[in-house]
């Protein structure tokens, strides 16, 4: 076996190049090393002698009169022609070999450049083939450089790039250190494929998810979606198609132990697990958790929601920096706006005022509360022109708006007097019996000391006394504490 020969077949079994290409690209590196040397009207035809291991170029000239040779590279006289085969006639064609040897030092060397090319190419083609159906895929590699767009990985043949975009924050990383990614994008490019992965993707986590729980990998539990602020902390829908698996002890495993290999590879991602349900309204209150709701409203065309829940509850029902409800806002693909109950009623009240000056001026209060009017003191407060740049309001209305305005402060500020006055009638009240208690106090002591009944005062001081100023626990506020204990499905609104 000649030296070329086990070259071609050691490198299609190291590189995984197909042999028949490997011989196809030495043909034609060859051909071309022949042409640029002899010129681009040479004839010549190149083959590779399977058996013998070599290379065969053949230059194939057409035979012409002795005195017509116009070009020598192409043509032969016949009489040149005839000393080699005396059988040859006018216009047949002659080949001649030609050895390797012939084409001298740069065109050899220039076929070598042209076989590594093409060797490369081939090799970079066969690695695109190898991973432009791996997207989706987590791969492992060792972090080899950095550059201006991100991290470069190496993954064994070739590389991956790991953008800035889709590193997770405050993540650090050194040469040699091994790493876990998600491919998102294979691109064939003039250097190889260009590989690009992942760790903030939201795909990645149901990967990672779909390897640590059986049950998700078999389909047993689907993930429904995922929202992520990558590092820090996610929420993932989950639904069980079987009604004996608990898609959330499924995804958690056994004293935690499937979850938390996921968070360490997530570098201490908090990770939420949330029942999915086709009622947005149960939805959206397991997507807040660990805040307790009270209250949905759902309005289905513009996709929002307005929650509402208990003063205490609404810090974990925003979040830090409000990472919980644009998490389950992101998870639900709705608008969340959230409320404390005291807040809810304080706009209800606000509202139904706009709904009644908007019944006299005769327009739909939506329209008063989409010029910014949010209360009845904003619409008294503001100029004519304001109020003019309402959605269908006339200088008529306005007048009719503006008399209503000056009515309901009327009543509203008689309200309050007489809030004012009747609590002052009951401190005068309160003040008067405390009086006469005193004075019925001090008389029954007198009496009591010129009867000279002694024996039964002391008897009566002996008796524990019941202090006036303790007020009993009203049988409504404890009925109230006691469901507060208890878990309750939110009460719903569904606005259409």
């Amino acid at each position: 076996m000649t030296e070329l020969k086990k070259a071609i077949d050691q490198i299609s079994k190291d590189r995984g190049i197909d042999r028949d290409l490997l011989v196809d690209t030495l043909e034609e590196a060859v051909r071309s090393s022949v042409i640029r040397k002899y010129g681009e009207n040479l004839d010549v035809e190149v083959s590779y002698n399977d058996e013998q291991g070599e290379i065969e170029v053949y230059q194939f000239k057409v035979v012409v009169e002795d005195d017509d040779v116009a070009d020598p590279a192409a043509e032969i006289c016949l009489a040149d022609a005839r000393a080699i085969d005396p059988n040859v006639a006018l216009e047949d064609e002659m080949g001649f070999k030609l050895t390797v040897e012939d084409l001298g030092r740069i065109a050899a060397q220039s076929a070598k450049q042209v076989i590594i090319q093409r060797m490369r190419d081939a090799e970079q083609e066969i690695i695109y083939e190898e991973y432009k159906d791996r997207k989706g895929e987590i791969i492992s590699g060792i972090i080899q450089r950095r550059d201006r767009s991100g991290w470069i990985i190496n993954l064994g043949r070739t590389e991956a790039l790991l953008p800035k975009e889709e590193q997770i924050p405050r993540e650090r990383y050194k040469r040699g250190d091994r790493v876990q990614a998600y491919i998102i994008e294979v691109l064939p490019s003039g250097r190889g494929p260009q590989i690009i992965v992942s760790r903030t993707h939201a795909d990645y986590m149901k990967a990672l998810f779909a390897r640590e729980v059986p049950e998700v990998s078999d389909g047993t539990v689907k993930i429904v979606g995922v929202a992520r602020d990558p590092g820090s902390r996610a929420k993932v829908a989950v639904i069980s198609k079987d009604r004996d698996v608990d898609p959330v002890g499924a995804c958690v495993g056994i004293r935690g132990s499937r979850i938390q290999n996921i968070v360490q590879e997530l570098r201490g991602e908090r990770i939420d697990i949330v029942v999915w349900n086709p009622e947005i309204a149960t939805y959206a209150a397991n997507a807040l958790s660990p805040a307790r709701v009270t209250r949905i409203s759902v309005d289905e065309d513009d996709k929002a929601l307005e929650v509402v829940v208990t003063d205490d509850q609404l810090n974990l029902a925003i979040g830090r920096k409000g990472q919980n409800v644009k998490l389950a806002a992101k998870l639900l693909g709705w608008k969340i706006d959230i409320f404390t109950e005291s807040r809810f009623r304080e706009v209800n009240a606000s509202k139904k005022f706009l709904e009644q000056l908007a019944s006299v001026a005769e327009i739909p209060v939506d329209n008063i509360i989409s010029a910014g009017f949010e209360s009845m003191e904003q619409l008294a407060d503001a100029p004519d022109e304001a109020i003019d740049a309402i959605s269908g309001m006339t200088p008529s209305k306005r007048n009719d708006l503006r008399a209503a305005l000056k009515l309901m402060g009327v009543v509203a500020t008689r309200d309050a007097a007489a809030e004012g006055e009747d609590a002052e009638a009951s401190e005068a009240q309160d003040a008067e019996a405390s009086e006469a208690q005193d004075v019925e106090a001090t008389d029954g002591q007198g009496a009591e000391a010129a009867d000279g009944q002694d024996a039964e005062a002391d008897g009566q001081d002996a008796a524990p006394a019941v202090p006036q100023d303790v007020e009993t626990a009203d049988p409504q506020d404890i009925s109230k504490e006691g469901d507060d204990a208890a878990p309750h499905t939110p009460e719903t609104d569904t606005t259409r």
